[in-house]
């Protein structure tokens, strides 16, 4: 029985022990550019103000995540002041090869995150280029959109979820290609006006898309390397990463290669959608939540205008900003941030949430979706706790010098409501 615990720490601890030797003592902020990669150093969490008692706990609610079928493995990231404090892999790939997960090297199919990594972000992009105005009719930039009461939907509300479209519909038709899958989009009738009611919409976003590579006249995949994940150095973000990648992608569900979305609607636009699509590392996603953090800056270049990161992250109905979330307490951003934090999840298992007046980013990658070794997933309480925990655990660090938050009687992955 002990050899067999011992075993299994080891697998579960090995590549966490790893990324975190680059642990040093040096100065906070800014990131600079590394051979042309945006790089944050790596920091003690006392030299950011934060507890790293309290953020060892995060080591324990991934053991549990793991051991309850949740997921094989996930990566941890947490920044504060411009450092980060804590980068982990934890367990496995997947339930059989024993690859362990590396935060720096492991891509995950980000799903629903790339409604901000990717769409909203290259929105951004246009709106300080003066290239796209948010209060635009969408059909000004896509015609084939307008009719059927959409002639008044702009880009503002497709970004808050609040243009009338439905929340999805089935893109795919046998025989048919990714040309036919956006005809569909495009033609997709609303349900309701614009402006009356927020339904998330995954077409909405896609239709986003669709502006933005009228606008750029480039594929929205295209004008992302170029304006965005190259000059930052995202190395490791991309849509339909190709097969020498394989051996690094955590799988989704089976039987899908790895590298292949998970989201049959974006497999049938071709792999590159507004609303999922997009991989990444979370070393990758650190470099993009800290230029968040440093309103739209990396190595003294601007990225988005601060004005540009306040509107589209500043809390609006129904708790949303423009293509973001904002955290209204609860759920995957736990608890304990404040009201001005902003993120997102994804349904493989992914989330990333930013608090500017915390000073803090969360980044947890999971493949939930890639279900427990003996079949079937897990109930998704198992992800939604786990994600709930390391955030809060992640706030909960927080000292500046002052008294510590009270610890709650117990986590949500200790009491495992709803986990069997």
């Amino acid at each position: 029985m002990h050899l067999r615990l011992l075993a299994f720490s080891t697998a579960f601890l090995g590549s966490a022990v790893l990324t975190t030797s680059s642990v040093t003592a040096a100065g906070l902020r800014p990131a600079g550019l590394i051979d042309g990669h945006a790089r944050i150093p790596h920091v003690s969490p006392e030299s950011a103000g934060m507890s790293a008692e309290r953020l060892a706990l995060i080591d324990e609610v991934m053991r549990r995540g793991i051991a309850a079928g949740g997921f094989p493995g996930g990566a941890v990231i947490i920044g504060r002041r411009g450092a980060i404090v804590w980068e982990r892999g934890y367990g496995t790939l997947d339930w059989t090869t024993g690859t362990p997960v590396d935060a720096e090297r492991t891509m995950y199919d980000m799903a629903s995150l790339t409604k901000v990594v990717a769409t909203t972000a290259a929105t951004m992009v246009l709106v300080d280029r003066g290239k796209l105005r948010l209060d635009e009719p969408v059909v000004h930039s896509v015609p084939a959109f307008g009719g059927a009461g959409k002639d008044a939907v702009t880009i503002r509300d497709l970004l808050m979820h609040r243009s009338g479209l439905p929340a999805g519909r089935v893109l795919s038709r046998k025989g048919s290609g990714p040309a036919s899958a956006r005809r569909v989009v495009l033609t997709t009738p609303l349900v309701r006006q614009p402006g009356t009611r927020s339904e998330y919409s995954d077409l909405g976003l896609d239709v986003v898309g669709f502006v933005v590579e009228r606008v750029t006249r480039e594929p929205l995949d295209r004008f992302l390397r170029r304006s965005v994940y190259d000059p930052l150095g995202m190395r490791s973000t991309m849509f339909r990463p190709g097969p020498t990648l394989r051996p690094r992608i955590a799988p989704t569900e089976r039987p899908l290669a790895r590298g292949e979305v998970h989201d049959r609607n974006s497999r049938a636009l071709g792999g590159v959608a507004g609303h999922a699509g997009l991989f990444a590392t979370a070393g990758d996603l650190a470099v993009f939540a800290q230029v968040m953090l440093d309103n739209g800056m990396a190595a003294g270049k601007t990225f988005f205008a601060d004005s540009t990161v306040r509107e589209f992250t500043r809390p609006g109905e129904g708790w949303r900003g423009l293509g973001w979330e904002t955290c209204s307490g609860g759920g995957s951003c736990g608890v304990y941030l404040t009201p001005r934090a902003f993120g997102h999840t994804g349904f493989t298992g992914t989330s990333m949430w930013i608090d500017p007046e915390r000073d803090l980013f969360v980044i947890v990658l999971t493949n939930w979706i890639h279900g427990r070794s003996a079949g079937g997933t897990a109930p998704v309480a198992v992800l939604q706790d786990v994600r709930g925990d390391v955030v809060d655990l992640a706030a909960l660090s927080i000292t500046n010098g002052a008294e510590e938050f009270r610890m709650p009687w117990r986590l949500r992955s200790e009491l495992q409501i709803g986990w069997w």
